[in-house]
């Protein structure tokens, strides 16, 4: 997540970076990453589950006879964990199901009559089959089953399964199985990495194959959504983790260094962007930062990622500042001015904004602001929106033509189609017209 020399073109004044990131490749696309995957599809592909038990075994540690967690384990998996992390579970799923739901609603069929005779539509569809990817790494990211598999079933998805990776212990995490039980999931196998997408792929542990991917992972998973996608849909090829926060004098350094910090935890290569128009306050922000870095418990992630992939900006405006901001097109941006008003209007690419003090990223990470975290990366959200029930919908057009439209399609259809010397799509309208005028 870096700024692009263009930027300085875009608006009538100055900006200067107090720090800025290392110059360090980005995180996508390792060589070895591509090589391993490609070699490990290709192999699963042609031994099937034969090749998937034999990764699971080597790479997850995993003994087992079935992949497939039994429905009673995953129904009893809210009684395994504290009840204050079963009611937070619960809320988190209620939320986001809620707010895909309102999304769902405004997503609604409709037909129209464009001339006499020619009627048109749009049916919204969703996708037959879904497999959820939920991680379960150093940090288990509990609410990712919120932002997949309940969305998926807001969305009207029929059937959605869930691969998790084992534990040490060589059982599921029973927080992140939980999350799937209330989510929806139909149901869930202890599987891990590419072996997992693969398996759903090409439909080795269900009754057919997925029709689509979603879900967060390392960078083994992300390539493996790459070159499977195709084959399957997926929800967007996400690498490390943003956040950009842009702030003035009004903010709260500690605030500030704290959500930048949030996010960096991520991992050693997520990036952390500041921009802000008044410099002591960016100079605070560094400050503060630092010394949150003595006491932080995860400042062996947090450190390096501030080290070499965060970056202070000062504009000397707003609307450089907007423009700025526009440019980086971060993934989660946190506005926090005496303008929030005029840079949410100002403000076009992002996957996701918290506006004002009281918002976090956090809040949408651990799924209790409804929002989806699935959102794109590296300068995506430019092109490109974050998962919702959009994306497991497919909007399915129709037409129906009446003997009366016939001369209002036809006569333009034979005029192209005899320009471009397509005969047979001349004929099929020409049949149609001699038809009517006989």
């Amino acid at each position: 997540m870096k700024f692009t020399d263009p930027v300085l073109k875009m608006h009538d004044g100055h900006f200067t970076r107090l720090k800025t990131p290392l110059d360090v490749p980005a995180a996508q696309r390792d060589p070895q990453v591509v090589e391993t995957v490609s070699a490990m599809l290709l192999d699963i592909e042609k031994r099937g589950l034969d090749a998937v038990r034999d990764y699971a075994k080597r790479l997850d540690r995993w003994e087992g006879d079935d992949f497939e967690i039994s429905a009673k384990d995953i129904a009893t998996s809210g009684d395994r964990i504290d009840p204050r992390l079963r009611e937070a579970i619960e809320l988190g799923a209620e939320r986001t199901q809620a707010f895909a739901k309102h999304q769902r609603a405004g997503h609604t069929d409709f037909e129209v009559e464009l001339v006499p005779g020619l009627r048109t539509g749009v049916r919204y569809i969703p996708v037959g089959r879904v497999g959820a990817y939920m991680p379960a790494g150093r940090f288990p990211l509990t609410a990712s089953a919120f932002m997949t598999v309940g969305v998926a079933k807001a969305a009207g998805v029929p059937h959605v399964i869930a691969c998790t990776p084992p534990q040490p212990d060589g059982g599921p995490n029973d927080a992140v199985l939980y999350t799937a039980h209330v989510s929806g999931a139909d149901r869930v196998f202890l599987i891990g990495g590419v072996q997992a997408l693969a398996a759903m792929a090409f439909g080795l542990i269900d009754d057919l194959p997925v029709d689509m991917l979603v879900g967060a992972g390392n960078a083994f998973v992300a390539e493996a959504k790459r070159q499977l996608f195709g084959r399957v849909a997926i929800d967007l090829l996400a690498g490390p983790s943003e956040v950009a926060v842009l702030s003035d004098e009004t903010a709260s350094p500690e605030l500030v260094a704290a959500d930048l910090l949030g996010q960096a935890e991520h991992g050693p290569n997520s990036p952390a962007a500041l921009v802000t128009t008044d410099e002591q306050h960016g100079h605070d922000v560094i400050a503060a930062v630092e010394r949150q870095l003595t006491t932080i418990a995860t400042r062996d992630i947090c450190g390096p990622a501030w080290r070499d992939y965060g970056s202070v900006t000062v504009a000397d405006s707003r609307e450089v500042a907007a423009a700025l901001m526009d440019d980086l097109a971060p993934e989660h941006l946190e506005v926090i001015t005496a303008d929030d008003a005029w840079y949410h209007d100002a403000l076009r690419n992002y996957g996701s904004i918290f506006l004002g003090p009281w918002s976090t990223v956090a809040y949408s990470d651990k799924g209790m602001a409804g929002t989806n975290h699935t959102l794109p990366t590296a300068g995506g959200a430019k092109h490109s929106a974050g998962l919702s029930v959009s994306r497991y919908l497919k909007p399915l057009t129709y037409q129906r033509i009446e003997k009366e439209a016939t001369p209002l399609l036809a006569d333009a259809v034979v005029t192209i189609s005899a320009s471009e010397g397509m005969a047979a799509h001349e004929a099929t309208a020409q049949m149609r017209l001699d038809r009517y005028r006989n």
